[in-house]
């Protein structure tokens, strides 16, 4: 059974960076699909960004050029680096991970979250 545990969200003011971080096990590394969602209250999910096995990265047209995600095989932890954060990044962050992209909502492993708070 995969884990997944969120770490680094918090508090900055508009214009500032965090850098959050998911730590995993449980499941083999290499060949899963890991990404980055985001829900704010009264509003839908939303996958900010995705890394398939292969390093392929895609971005939500709100987040791109602003925010990176990374993994570190080593590690098997995987990364959000957030610049130039706005009062609209505020939400709970997920990290999950699937076999296959396409089925990260329905079959993936996810986090509890972590609180992003952007004051403006």
């Amino acid at each position: 059974q995969g884990q997944m545990t969120e770490a680094g969200g918090g508090s900055v003011q508009a214009g500032g960076s965090l850098r959050l971080s998911c730590a995993t096990s449980g499941f083999t590394w290499k060949t899963y699909c890991l990404a980055w969602f985001r829900q704010a209250p009264g509003k839908e999910r939303e996958e900010v960004a995705v890394i398939d096995y292969d390093a392929t990265t895609s971005y939500a047209d709100s987040v791109k050029g602003r925010f990176t995600v990374s993994k570190d095989n080593a590690k098997k932890t995987l990364y959000l680096e957030m610049n130039g954060l706005k009062s609209e990044d505020t939400a709970m962050y997920y990290c999950a991970a699937a076999i296959r992209c396409d089925w990260l909502v329905d079959h993936g492993y996810w986090g509890q979250g972590t609180q992003v708070t952007v004051s403006s």
